[in-house]
Order: structure tokens, then sequence, then C-alpha cells
């Protein structure tokens, strides 16, 4: 049902797409009505309607209408994800990292337009693959409360949050709580795998739940006072969180028929205080400084009773500061911004039980950046240079080492609506502290994970060559993209007597993989109608030690949106994201939803979410392992995730509001504990 609800979406919009008849005009700089796509140098800008705006509850609901190439957007769930393999999803607003609490409360009257940064700089650090940027007006006068309420019908899943403004002349205070919960019950975990001994023989394990019960809960408290002006901007930001988080697991699980126990639970409770400043100078300089303190407690406990009983306990604790300063100039007819980032980190985590080990690790990075933008006639660019310099110290293992990351763009009109992008770039990849630590974990009676201290940064290189066409009701869009991981941090399987060794090494490692997608959006109706469809080949090539692995996949989506006066009627599905990494095959799970949000007025709306519809088991994560020794497949399924119902009810209550110039935020956050799990 689900293959022939997708291919029915992908049919219907391309036959919308075929009968665009509308003639093109040729404008300078193009704003119109619909999607409003203006394409920039390093990615696109995205005008939304007013329908758009006014059946918006939030910064996600936005978010999914625009329908943004190459990113799925989860109303009932608050989740953004990537649809590739480049890298995470950052988003701010004004320029600035935003918060889940922070995309809850956005006032949606102040959004000016979104930008989807696509290539970003050298300004947004490593790992980061698209930014999604929300410009939105400054609040001067009035206050505003509001809370959104989103409850699951069909299982115990929610999400509430609460949060109340008030601006008066240059001064805000806000306050936001937010609380989340799951309780999922219906999970099913499938594993058969075959381990190749040392005299040849093959032993078959098939593991398998009896009964699963997964739980979440969180708590996150902000408090924030902002000073502004028409040329600087002062703000204060104190953030606590506690979780039980990732997740409360229980487990009974079978291997060949023999029962046993896996149960796992953790806590972690984080303080964090954010100073930031904006100050404008001269009208075209500005400068810009962020400290961010963070402290990380975090208590768990693993058990794993498979063949022999396996219990341990961790109790961690992380230590970071992190601050930026930024000078950026606008000249004509480019713009120069010179920065510096500082962190210092320090994990301090004790393993106790079976696992017996006390592991402290302290890095610490300089990062100095320089970004010109501008234009030369028709064409417009985007080059910059970062360096950085990492420190590293875990017991008697330490050293230090430079990373460059060049970084260019260029952009130029072929013809009417059509622009032609390139973009190369050389950055560094670091692992995972978790992965670097010196600790080893029995996964279960077979296999034990081991970190290696050893592992160092790798150079990764990429190619992007994008053709856009874009007029008031169609955009479209066809990329290719390439990238080369050499002496990259890959998994390796090794045996030692009847025991799997799972561990990370870079050696003569390499990991390359090539696509080339298409993004097709087009206004069916003027202001009533949006369809878009997506898809493209993936190519992956795997260069391990002692082993070759390739793969391709095909990964595609599509949707449509109708406004109807108060009604928001939508329709998405993908087939998920498949990919291979070393000796790893991923399958991201295929998604398939319907929405509907009425607007009563302008203080209430209601949305109802219905995900996986006629689906009882739906697919969450496939994962396949190809290694000469060990061969799995592993499938999970989720009884909650079918058919699930999710309403949301959002009441915003503002009065005496008043808006001006574009007024910074900001939330740099830390989250990594560095400990090692199965």
């Amino acid at each position: 049902m689900k293959r022939l609800f997708f291919c029915l979406m992908a049919v219907y919009a391309l036959t919308v797409a075929a009968q665009d008849t509308e003639k093109s005009v040729t404008l300078d700089e193009i704003t119109v009505k619909g999607a409003r796509v203006i394409q920039k140098v390093d990615g696109q800008w995205f005008y939304p309607t007013k329908q758009q705006i006014e059946n918006s509850a939030n910064a996600y609901s936005l978010l999914a209408k625009l329908t943004l190439p190459h990113i799925r957007v989860d109303e009932a769930m608050n989740s953004i994800t990537a649809l590739t393999n480049l890298g995470t999803v950052q988003v701010r607003i004004n320029d600035i990292i935003a918060s889940k609490e922070d995309l809850q409360a956005l006032d949606m009257k102040g959004v000016e337009h979104v930008e989807l940064i696509d290539n970003p700089g050298v300004r947004y650090g490593e790992g980061i693959a698209y930014v999604i940027n929300f410009k939105v007006r400054k609040r001067v006068s009035g206050y505003v409360v509001g809370t959104q309420l989103t409850n699951t019908l069909t299982t115990v899943n929610g999400s509430e949050s609460f949060y109340g403004k008030i601006n008066h002349g240059r001064s805000e205070l806000a306050l936001s709580y937010g609380l989340d919960y799951q309780n999922f019950k219906g999970t099913t975990y499938e594993e058969l795998s075959t381990y190749e001994l040392e005299g040849g023989e093959k032993v078959t394990m098939n593991r398998h739940s009896l009964s699963e019960q997964s739980k979440n809960l969180s708590h996150i408290a902000n408090l924030t006072y902002s000073l502004s002006d028409s040329n600087y901007v002062f703000q204060a930001k104190l953030s606590g969180s506690a979780d039980i988080k990732p997740q409360r697991r229980k487990a009974e699980m079978d291997v060949n028929g023999i029962p046993y126990d896996e149960c796992s639970s953790s806590r972690s409770t984080t303080p964090s205080l954010d100073l930031y400043c904006h100050l404008v100078f001269h009208r075209h300089q500005s400068l810009t400084a962020n400290v961010v303190g963070t402290y990380i407690k975090t208590t768990g406990d693993t058990e794993n009773n498979e063949s022999t009983a396996y219990r341990y306990h961790t109790n961690g604790r992380t230590y970071s500061l992190w601050g930026e300063a930024i000078y950026e100039n606008r000249l004509k007819p480019f713009t120069i911004s010179n920065g510096i980032q500082y962190s210092q980190r320090y994990n301090h985590n004790e393993y106790r039980g079976d696992v017996n080990a006390t592991n402290g690790i302290h890095t610490s990075d300089v990062y100095l950046f320089s970004q010109l933008n501008g234009h030369l006639g028709k064409l417009s660019y985007m080059g910059g240079l970062g360096v950085s310099r990492r420190y590293y110290r875990q017991g008697d293992v330490q050293y230090h080492f430079w990373l460059f990351r060049p970084h260019f763009t260029v952009s130029y009109p072929l013809a009417s609506h059509f622009k032609l992008n390139y973009n190369i770039e050389i950055s560094q990849h670091v692992s995972q502290i978790a992965l670097v630590s010196n600790v080893s974990i029995k996964k279960n009676a077979m296999e034990t994970i081991l970190g290696n201290p050893e592992i160092h940064p790798n150079r990764v290189t990429s190619h992007q060559l994008k053709l856009s066409y874009t007029t008031p009701r169609f955009t479209s869009e066809l990329q290719g993209y390439y990238r080369l991981n050499a002496h990259c941090n890959m998994e390796k399987y090794f045996r030692e007597g009847d025991r799997f060794f799972q561990t990370q090494t870079n050696a003569d490692n390499s990991c390359n993989f090539f696509y080339i997608t298409f993004y097709n959006q087009w206004e069916v109706l003027s202001e009533k109608l949006t369809a878009t469809i997506y898809g493209g080949i993936y190519r992956f090539f795997n260069y391990g030690e002692d082993y070759t692995h390739t793969y391709t996949s095909f990964n595609g989506g599509c949707s449509l949106q109708a406004y109807l006066g108060r009604w928001t009627l939508g329709a998405y599905a993908d087939n998920g994201w498949n990919f291979m990494e070393g000796e790893h095959r991923g399958h991201q799970a295929p998604a398939w939803y319907f929405t509907c949000n009425y607007r009563m007025n302008d203080t209430f709306n209601i949305s109802l979410y219905v995900q996986h519809p006629f689906c009882q088991h739906p697919l969450t994560n496939k994962t396949e392992v190809v290694s000469r020794y060990v061969q799995k497949e592993i499938t999970q399924h989720c009884r909650d995730y079918g058919n699930m119902v999710t309403l949301k009810l959002s009441y915003r209550l503002d009065h005496g509001r008043k808006y001006r110039d574009i007024q910074r935020s900001m939330n740099h956050s830390d989250s990594e504990t560095g400990i090692l799990s199965k």
C-alpha cells in the first residue's frame, strides 16, 4: 500500500508539472508570489506566502510547507532530517543557532524569509551539510504568551511547551519550558548473524525480541534577557535540562531459542550559560561575540545477559567552554568576514562493573577563518579559508595537529531563469569523542566494541555542480555531487579466537560517493496548490584495509500542499535514505503521512497528523553488515508508529506587538558526553 501511495503521488506531481504553460518573464531579481524562491551563491531564499505564514503554528510547520530540497521535516515529532549523507542540519534564527524550543516559540508574524544554505562556507564550522536560517523582524513592544500541546492519540507520546515574552523599549525578557515524553511498547527487533570461526566453521545466531519497552522523558527551561537598539544587541541566556536520554529500554530477547534480558537507562542534567553581543559601527561594519559555558552530568546502567551476565555502570562529567568572535565589513562590491572560534572540553567518564575503566579526555581547538563574497558583473563568488589547531590528550596518548579548510563557490546566470553553480571544498573530519576512548564494551556473547585513541582526522574533498531554473511558479534543480574521504575513519572487524571485535581505524581507508539528484516544485494553482517531487541516484565506494564494498541506491520523495482558506491540507512520502559506509549498509525508514491544519483565528490553531497510514508495523530501521568475519541483517519495526494519529493545539496571545529591523538570537549548545555505548 505504501509503495502504491508513493507511486501515485509521484505520477501526479509529474503530470501536473507537465501541464505548466506559463510564459517566462525576464527579471533582474525575481520577487514573486507562491514559492518565492531566489537563487543565491550559497543556496536559496524562500519567501513564504501569506497563507503559509497564517496557517503555520511554529517554525516546523512553516518548513514542512516550504518543502526544502533534501530536507525532511516531521511536524508531529519536531524533527528536521537531512536526506543525504553529507552531515547535519543546523537551524538558525537571524544567523545564530536555535534550539527546538526557539523554533516552537518563533513568532510567525515576524518572519521575513527563510534561507537554505546548501554549501555552507567556512563560517559555519565542520560537519554541517545544510543551514536553515530564519530572518525575523525585531519586536519592540507588547507581550506574548503561548503554548503548544502535542499528543499522540494512538500511543503514549507527547511534547508540551509553554513560553512567554515581554518587550519594553530596548529590553526583552523571555521564559520557556518544555516537556517531552514517550513510552513505546510495540518495538520488535530481528537479527540474523553469521560468524566465521578460526577453524572455518560458521555459527548462526538468530536474535529477536519477545517484548520490548522504550521510555524517554526530558525537561528543559530557558530564561533569556535581551537588550538591543538599532546598532547593538546583547543577550544572556540561562538554560537547564534534565533527561532520561536517549532512552530507558528493557527487552526480553531470544537467541536460538534461549531467552535472555537486555536493559539500559541513562540520566543527564545540563545547565549552561550563553552570552551574546552584536555591535554595528560605521554602518557597514559589525562585530559579533558569543561565549557559552556548559556542564553535563551523566549516569547510566547497561545489562546484557546473553550467554553470561554482563552489567556495568557509567558516571560521566563534561565541562566545556566555547567562544566565537566575528568581524564583518560590507564593502562594495564584496563583503569580508574574519573570525576566531575557541573551545576547551574535558570529559571524565568512569565505568564500573564488568567494565572497569576511568577515561579522561582533554581536547581544545582554535579555529580562524576568513571569507570573501561578492559580485563581478553577473558572476557571484564566495571564497574562504579556515585553519584550526586541535589538541588531544588521553592518558599517555597525546598529539596536536593542524587542519586546513579552503572553500570556493562561483555562480553565473546562463540565460533567462537559468543559473549554474559550482562549489569545491577541502575539509577535515574529526571523530566523535566516544570513538577515540580507550574503553572496550561487550556488545553480545560474540562481539566486543573497542575504542581507538590512535584515530586521526581525515581529509574530505567535495565537488558540487548545480543547474537551477526558477520562474514565479516553478523551481527546478539538477545537481551532481562527488565526495572523496581519504584515510578516513572506518570500521574494522577482526577475530581473536572465537571473539569478534569491532573498532575504527584510519590506515589507507577511503569512503567515496557521488550522486545525481533532481528537485522540482510547481505552484499548480496560485497560492492554492503546490506540488513537489525530488529524487536521485547514489553510488558508494568503500575501500578498507581488507575489503572493497560498493552500493547503488535511489532516494526520492514527493509532496502536495493545498491552502483552502483557514484549512491547510498536506501529503508527503519518501523512501527513506539508503547508503553504505564501511561495512554497513543502512536503510533509513521510509515515511509517508497526511496533515490537516485549521486556523480558527489569530490566537488558536489545531492540527492533525496521520503518520504511516495503512501500515500496522512500519519499518523504523534496517542495517546490514557485510564483513569477512561477520554477516548480519538487522530489522526493527514499531507498532506505535503505525497508523499514528497526533493532535497539536497551539494557543498564542499577544498584545501591543510592534516590529522593526532584524534582531539576532542565539543558542550554542554542547551535548557530546564521550561515553562509549554498544
